[in-house]
């Protein structure tokens, strides 16, 4: 299967911020947090500042943070990043999908088994959410493996 597609573009500028993670692939790293979310936020050298931040179990938890950093990978269109959590190592973060006014974003990777759909709010509307999951078929993605996150309501 070819690579996923990633967002045509991406003006990172409005890509910055907040962004609740609303279900993701499961994996071992996020196991039982909840409250989830990534923000984003440009360096001056031009390297992005990630923070993941999350609560374990609980909204009413502490509120836990790991942080990474980030580059443009294909400047033409900004929507393909090098992640890194654990220098050396760098991994794919592909923005597969981006909402025209940027109120929701997809996030991926080139193997299809981690993905995270995400919103600007704690909610995402469910016609936004049935569309992106059409999309994401279309790409090959299993949606049936999503998991929605605990969120405080929005």
């Amino acid at each position: 299967m070819p690579p996923p597609q990633t967002a045509k573009h991406v003006n990172l500028p409005k890509f910055m911020g907040d962004w609740y993670v609303i279900s993701y692939f499961p994996w071992f790293a996020e196991k039982g947090h909840v409250n989830t979310m990534d923000i984003y936020k440009m360096r001056p050298d031009g390297r992005i500042d990630v923070t993941y931040a999350f609560r374990k179990k609980s909204l009413n938890a502490p509120r836990n943070e790991w942080k990474a950093r980030a580059r443009v990978f294909n400047p033409k269109t900004n929507a393909h990043w090098k992640i890194q959590f654990f220098p050396p190592f760098e991994g794919d973060f592909l923005i597969l999908d981006v909402a025209p006014d940027y109120r929701y974003t997809v996030i991926g990777e080139n193997s299809r088994k981690l993905l995270w759909i995400m919103s600007r709010k704690p909610t995402m509307c469910e016609d936004d959410y049935t569309a992106i999951l059409g999309r994401l078929k279309d790409q090959g993605y299993d949606t049936s493996k999503l998991v929605k996150v605990l969120q405080p309501a929005g």
